[in-house]
């Protein structure tokens, strides 16, 4: 199957990108693993005809958003984010409403109807930046009520949060934090901007994924606690074979992450199904949010 899927990959002019949370076959047979803002980014840039995203939905639409002369394929029509479908356009609309001196910062784990709501977007390892980039003193920030929380601890501006959250990561808790802690006391602690704000607390580090992976190589420690989705364990472990990863929690699992496999990469590859568009009068706008991020230093 890896062989049918590399050589329709070549007739094809095609790349696969894979998220770092998805199954360990979908992650070796990628030509890059990364977060989503990464293999966004690499989709725009890279020279093919064909992107197979191996994530979930929103990432496909920003690949889209950002590559709309290429096919953008998502092997499972059934990979969604549920963060980024507890806000609705409508439901930003009334938000700006009611604090219509605000700008929107809206987290790229979102649909691409309130990316285009929204004045910018930003990424689990830019969030700060991203506010602190900005004229207003108020920020509406959506959809994560953890990420608004752990941006308004390292800004100035007044954050106005929207109550939604990462189910993976809105369920560690400080009482796994100890535990972890008591299991492997050597080890460093890392975990993601989407967990609560008293989990961040217990930790060591607070990192993106691209943020986890880069620490990891340079760090002088040996163990590592991770919380974030379990399969990010698998690429840690295979960057750096002579360190030690443990889960915070082995429950930490994305479901739809993990639907997609070899069979679907294939199938996608042979029928460029299931395609993902956005229509360009909201991907236009979309794109002027995501374009603002990535001028953005820092």
């Amino acid at each position: 199957m890896i062989e049918e899927i590399l050589a329709l990959k070549k007739e094809r002019h095609a790349v696969i990108l894979a998220h770092n949370y998805q199954i360990p076959e979908v992650l070796d047979v990628a030509d890059l693993v990364g977060d989503s803002l990464e293999l966004s980014r690499a989709a725009a840039r890279l020279d093919a005809e064909v992107i197979v995203f191996c994530g979930v939905d929103f990432m496909a639409e920003t690949a889209a958003i950002l590559s709309p002369q290429k096919k953008v394929v998502l092997p499972e029509k059934g990979a969604w984010c549920p963060m980024a479908h507890m806000i609705t356009p409508d439901q930003l609309k009334e938000l700006k409403a009611l604090y219509p001196e605000a700008a929107v910062v809206c987290y790229v784990n979102s649909t691409a109807e309130v990316k285009a709501e929204s004045d910018i977007c930003c990424t689990s390892a830019n969030g700060v930046q991203v506010a602190g980039s900005l004229e207003q003193k108020q920020v509406i920030f959506v959809p994560d009520r953890n990420l608004a929380a752990y941006v308004a601890r390292h800004t100035e501006k007044q954050i106005i949060p929207w109550n939604g959250y990462c189910y993976v990561h809105d369920h560690f808790t400080p009482e796994e934090v100890h535990a972890a802690r008591a299991r492997h006391p050597q080890a460093e602690v890392l975990v993601h901007p989407e967990c609560r704000p008293e989990v961040i607390d217990l930790a060591d580090y607070v990192y993106s994924t691209a943020g986890m992976g880069r620490h990891a190589r340079v760090s002088k420690a040996r163990e590592f606690i991770i919380g974030t989705e379990v399969g990010m364990l698998y690429r840690l472990k295979k960057e750096n074979p002579d360190k030690e990863f443990y889960p915070l929690s082995e429950k930490a699992v994305c479901q739809n992450m993990k639907k997609t496999n070899l069979v679907k990469v294939l199938r996608a590859l042979q029928t460029l199904e299931p395609g993902v568009t956005v229509p360009e009068e909201i991907a236009s706008r979309a794109r002027k949010a995501i374009e603002r991020m990535l001028a953005v230093k820092g």
